[in-house]
């Protein structure tokens, strides 16, 4: 059986034989992962009222267990402080977080879950990390043991290690 790649990798080897294509293999399959596992993750999301990035803000606040300050959340996320400024003012006005001014420093915020917030990430979770379940069901335990431990070494490669 073949896949979308291996179709491309097929029509670059006859239409450019002197290129050696083979990378592509690999970045192509993940690319297509990356948005297929994205819409799949995006519908369990969409069944709790979220999207992506609303889910990331508040599993990264449920899983830190403390407030964070919009800094420490952009680091998490890895997004623009224009972006998670604008996540964390649709999360407010849902009633999901909290935003409060350090008692040491008026310049610094500090983000937190709030009751409702906390409730709907716990909610979310059980399902999110059963989609996820569902979409390695091809692999075993071992296999998905042996791809992330792959995947993780190819990171490491290109310096997302945590500081």
């Amino acid at each position: 059986m073949a896949d979308h790649v291996d179709r491309v990798l097929e029509q670059w080897a006859e239409q450019r034989p002197d290129v050696e294509v083979s990378p592509m293999a690999v970045i192509g399959r993940l690319s297509r992962l990356s948005r297929l596992i994205g819409v799949e993750l995006g519908r369990t999301f969409s069944a709790h009222g979220l999207d992506s990035a609303s889910f990331d803000v508040l599993a990264t606040l449920r899983r830190n267990g403390r407030s964070l300050t919009p800094a420490e959340l952009m680091k998490s996320a890895m997004v623009t402080s224009g972006a998670i400024t604008q996540r964390l003012d649709r999360l407010q006005a849902r009633g999901l977080v909290s935003r409060t001014p350090s008692e040491k420093d008026g310049r610094v915020v500090h983000v937190a879950l709030t009751d409702e917030g906390r409730e709907l990430i716990d909610r979310v979770l059980p399902d999110h990390v059963e989609t996820e379940r569902r979409l390695l069901a091809a692999l075993s335990e071992n296999r998905q043991a042996a791809l992330a431990h792959e995947l993780r070494e190819l990171l490491e490669s290109l310096g997302d290690t945590v500081q």
